[in-house]
């Protein structure tokens, strides 16, 4: 355990940006990678990202999606 205090105290005196880094990959190697589900959000992804750049995506300004959220007591 000591090994384990003395990788977070080093850690926890980096930039924020590589804590970022580390936290993300921490969590990452909790659950093995379902392949099935990451090509499924890769191309569920990639059709939000075409449908918004060919115009065809329903969007919303920001105030709109602010005031439904406070509506339901997510913000």
């Amino acid at each position: 355990m000591v090994k384990a205090a003395r990788v977070l105290e080093e850690a926890l005196a980096l930039p924020s940006s590589e804590r970022a880094l580390i936290a993300h990959e921490l969590i990452h190697s909790l659950e093995p990678e379902d392949a099935d589900a990451a090509a499924a959000w890769t191309a569920e992804i990639r059709a939000r990202v075409d449908a918004v750049e060919s115009g065809t995506a329903e969007l919303e300004d920001w105030e709109t999606v602010r005031a439904r959220l406070e509506a339901v007591g997510l913000e």
